[in-house]
């Protein structure tokens, strides 16, 4: 193995190092969130830690044992529909959650009483610890491995089933924190899905404009001179009047599009926008330019 080839999986290594541990810190923070807000409030969550939450209530039976039983058979789903080291991850991700919610079982709950402050406190910190495990390959529930399956079976999609799926958990979650716990559970876990796209795409995640307008040249210099930001033309061709037009599409901060969309309403208030938000952008092109 030469020099070259050596760093390369040392870097490898330290990643994956890196993703364990925030891994298990993710499961850890989701396990805080259950046992000092959401659970002593008679609130749940969803998926299968809002069914082991229930089970653990009606059969007094340790919430962490519950959560890993019946995870068993959504890893090794993860492991045959997504992968090894996802399923890995995952594992490791609702070991900690299991082995959380045992450590912090008889710790004082941090919020009582306001059910508004309990459902934002308890979503956000749910919220923070899924999306930690998700973003670094893991996974804390197993019924998002299920939704993936079944909509390669049925014509919906993930997001619908996953939504279809927790409509039953939350009413077996009424069984026994009655209508308003399965109501407040059904909005913590809103909260938490909500958190969980933030902390997975970042507050930084970025948008494509695509912009007609009748003065393109005006347009994209005004974007780099007020953003920093490039953008490129490509021609396009009105269906009805047949007419060409230069496109412009421009990657952008999310953070930027309140500024973005002003240029185009001081520019062309009749210009044609379409956004779409960017999974992911690479490339080392996409920096600010030097606008001073």
């Amino acid at each position: 193995m030469n020099t070259i080839e050596k760093q390369k999986h040392k870097k490898f290594k330290v990643k994956k190092i890196v993703q364990v541990i925030m891994v298990i810190i993710g499961g850890i923070i989701a396990a805080y969130g259950l046992e000092t807000v959401l659970i002593p409030n008679s609130v749940s969550d969803g998926g299968v830690t809002g069914l082991s939450i229930v089970g653990s209530q009606l059969f007094h039976l340790p919430l962490g044992i519950l959560i890993a039983v019946i995870n068993i058979p959504f890893v090794w789903l993860g492991y045959k529909q997504i992968g090894k080291s996802f399923a890995l991850l995952s594992i490791i991700g609702i070991a900690s959650l299991a082995a959380g919610t045992s450590f912090f079982h008889h710790t004082p709950a941090i919020i009582e009483g306001d059910t508004l402050l309990i459902t934002v406190v308890g979503g956000i910190i749910l919220g923070l610890g899924m999306g930690l495990a998700l973003r670094n390959g893991g996974a804390l529930d197993g019924i998002d491995m299920l939704a993936v399956l079944l909509s390669r079976k049925l014509p919906f999609g993930t997001s619908d089933l996953i939504l279809f799926l927790n409509i039953f958990v939350f009413i077996f979650v009424s069984t026994v924190f009655g209508l308003q716990g399965a109501l407040l559970s059904v909005i913590a876990y809103y909260i938490a899905s909500k958190v969980i796209h933030v902390v997975e795409e970042g507050l930084s995640g970025s948008k494509t404009f695509q912009i007609i307008t009748t003065q393109p040249e005006l347009m994209v210099e005004t974007i780099r001179d007020e953003l920093g930001r490039s953008a490129t033309y490509k021609e396009a061709y009105g269906g009805f009047s047949h007419e060409k037009f230069k496109e412009i599409t421009c990657v952008i901060n999310r953070l930027e599009e309140t500024k973005l969309k002003e240029i185009i309403n001081d520019i062309d208030k009749y210009a044609f926008v379409t956004v779409y938000d960017v999974a992911e952008v690479k490339g080392s092109n996409f920096r600010k330019l030097n606008n001073h």
